[in-house]
Order: C-alpha cells, then sequence, then structure tokens
C-alpha cells in the first residue's frame, strides 16, 4: 500500500507543470536583466563618447 501511494506521489510530481512554469519566469526574468544591464553599458559608454567629443570642439582643457 506505501509503494502504491510513493508511486502515485512520483507520478503525480513528475506531471506537475507549475515548477516548469516558475523555471521558464526565472529565466526570462534573468535574460531581461542581461539585456537591460547591456543596454545600460552600452548607453553610458556612448554618452561618454559624444560628451568628450563635445568637450574636445569646445576648449577641451576645461572639460577633464
Amino acid at each position: 500500500m506505501i509503494m502504491q501511494t510513493i508511486k502515485a506521489s512520483v507520478v503525480k510530481f513528475v506531471k506537475d507543470e507549475d515548477g516548469l512554469t516558475i523555471v521558464e519566469y526565472a529565466v526570462a526574468g534573468g535574460l531581461v536583466t542581461a539585456l537591460v544591464a547591456f543596454a545600460f553599458t552600452d548607453l553610458g559608454t556612448n554618452v561618454h563618447t559624444r560628451i568628450t567629443a563635445i568637450c574636445n570642439a569646445v576648449g577641451g582643457a576645461t572639460c577633464r
């Protein structure tokens, strides 16, 4: 009787897809976080480059 209960519990656990959904959301959230971090890093680099170029074009010495 106990083996049937254990078997039923294992089969129910294997067929349960709620855990899989949570893992999918976690992976998607991680990918979005990485994408946002990359975008902000790239944006910061581009802004720094543009400000440096403007500063050098205007006067140079006062911008450092």
